[in-house]
């Protein structure tokens, strides 16, 4: 018979992250004396699990080669700090078509709006 640490060491790395739950974000353990629960402090982290394609992971992989990040977990927090600032931005700018009832913002005092052609030139420029 295997012992559990066997067990978790032949799985995929893909697989091997735990679900996420309620209790890993806090926690509580139940009292061998009474049967009650009893919380306790909650913890600095919370576990999660993600279930990735082979091909998913490849590009995972070739992501933290470039990036060099070395572990999976410094990936998936990469992408969920991505994530954040891009809902923040997107936060942002309904703030602003909310502020200005939809229309565009007014330009500061002495600037001219771009012209159509400065726009295309704009769009067409490689970074």
């Amino acid at each position: 018979m295997q012992d559990a640490s066997t067990k978790a060491a032949r799985k995929p790395a893909a697989r091997t992250v735990a679900k996420a739950s309620p209790s890993s974000t806090r926690a509580s353990k139940a009292s061998p004396a009474s049967g009650r629960r009893r919380a306790t402090a909650p913890s600095a982290s919370s576990v999660a699990q993600v279930r990735l394609q082979a091909d998913e992971m490849a590009e995972l992989r070739d992501v933290m080669r470039q990036l060099s990040l070395t572990t999976t977990s410094d990936a998936l927090r990469e992408g969920i700090r991505l994530l954040v600032n891009e809902a923040r931005e997107i936060a942002a700018a309904h703030e602003i078509q909310n502020f200005y009832g939809g229309g565009p913002a007014p330009l500061p005092d002495g600037v001219v709006p771009a012209t159509p052609e400065e726009l295309a030139a704009a769009d067409s420029e490689l970074w």
